[in-house]
């Protein structure tokens, strides 16, 4: 049986963040009884296109890893994340030791919520803190303060999680070097299992964007940005995390399954409104007018590179060439003198049959990888 990770997409949300460019919907202020009909009409039409896409997919794939994104998946009534969790089983083959996540933004976690959670088989949380800077916090139009996040930390622990991630968030307008070593050093204390850490990013249509087109958003230098994510590497790695992607450290055991199929050119389903799918070599996403895209070889072998390069073990050339039947280097002949400067000062290293960044490459990953798309 072929492996497939499955991803549901939620969209609703307690208010839109400053900075968020995911198809969401803010319902934190809406009439409760008119939302649950809308998140209900939202939920059916997820459970019918699960329906409908298991027929095309399921009879030769187990589903190893599900994740319910969003928007705020957690926002959702029990009796709703339930139901497609119900769909889900009915539809497609699980495997005994699936890893099933949901995001969640602490506002929406209670004791009871979580204790549910693990009695349909969620056995993952990620838990969005982005800073324990409650300034940063405003910056960012997040609904929640750091005791929130706190207080869903400890009820998810005491409810039986045993693998929880936290999101945090550097590079924001306003932010000290200091308050973003708070929050990494507060969140080692915590001792999650897993830490996702990303540099603010600016997507048009977004508040902070308007802000900066505005000159009204006083941007942190590259260099202070790339100053807080190396203290960060090497704090977590201090603490006994494993830097295993770009922006994800964890325990050792406890990388996140589902997204490293993203890094590790596997497939995935996605299901929702905006939900993307990468099967059968067809990229799709659903609920847009885009055509899907059907790869070609360079699109594969590029996108095979420029996302197992995320990883920091990089890519193997004997799994690039056992799956698209060429060598690495016979494929990218033209790029390797390119290379060169990378590869003499550093930041890309080629070790036997291993190709991969050095952290300082890492900061060069974007215009490395541009050679491979």
């Amino acid at each position: 049986m072929r492996k497939l990770g499955l991803y549901i997409h939620i969209p609703f949300c307690l208010s839109r963040c400053n900075y968020c460019g995911f198809y969401s919907n803010a319902v934190g202020g809406e009439n409760e009884a008119e939302l649950f009909v809308k998140e209900s009409e939202y939920a059916a039409g997820v459970a019918s296109t699960l329906k409908r896409q298991s027929r095309i997919y399921a009879h030769d794939r187990i589903v190893d890893t599900i994740y319910f994104g969003g928007g705020t998946p957690s926002i959702l009534p029990e009796k709703l994340t339930g139901r497609l969790m119900d769909v889900i089983r009915h539809e497609f083959r699980i495997s005994d030791d699936c890893e099933i996540t949901t995001e969640a933004n602490p506002k929406t976690l209670t004791a009871g919520k979580l204790r549910f959670y693990k009695e349909i088989g969620i056995n993952r949380l990620s838990i969005g803190l982005q800073s324990y800077d409650t300034d940063v916090l405003s910056t960012l139009g997040r609904a929640h303060s750091p005791h929130d996040f706190e207080e869903s930390f400890m009820l998810a622990r005491f409810a039986g999680f045993d693998n929880i991630n936290c999101d945090i968030m550097f590079g924001v307008p306003g932010q000290s070097f200091e308050s973003w070593i708070e929050t990494v050093d507060r969140v080692i204390e915590l001792d999650p299992e897993h830490v996702s850490f990303y540099s603010l990013q600016l997507e048009e249509g977004t508040p902070l964007y308007e802000a900066y087109r505005q000159d009204k958003l006083p941007l942190l230098s590259d260099k202070v940005d790339r100053r807080m994510y190396h203290a960060a590497v090497r704090r977590f790695r201090k603490a006994g995390y494993d830097h295993y992607e770009i922006s994800n450290a964890a325990k050792p055991g406890f990388e996140c399954r589902h997204n490293l199929k993203y890094w590790s050119f596997d497939e995935y389903l996605g299901v929702g409104t905006s939900a993307s799918s990468f099967m059968n070599g067809i990229r799709f996403t659903e609920g847009t007018r885009e055509e899907p895209h059907v790869n070609d070889f360079m699109d594969d072998a590029g996108e095979f590179v420029f996302t197992g390069l995320r990883k920091t073990c990089g890519i193997s050339k004997k799994e690039f060439a056992d799956r698209f039947g060429r060598g690495f280097w016979d494929v990218y002949k033209e790029v390797r003198p390119k290379l060169k400067k990378y590869f003499d000062h550093g930041f890309l290293i080629e070790e036997g049959d291993n190709l991969r960044l050095s952290e300082k490459g890492i900061d060069r990953s974007n215009k490395i990888m541009s050679y491979f798309v």
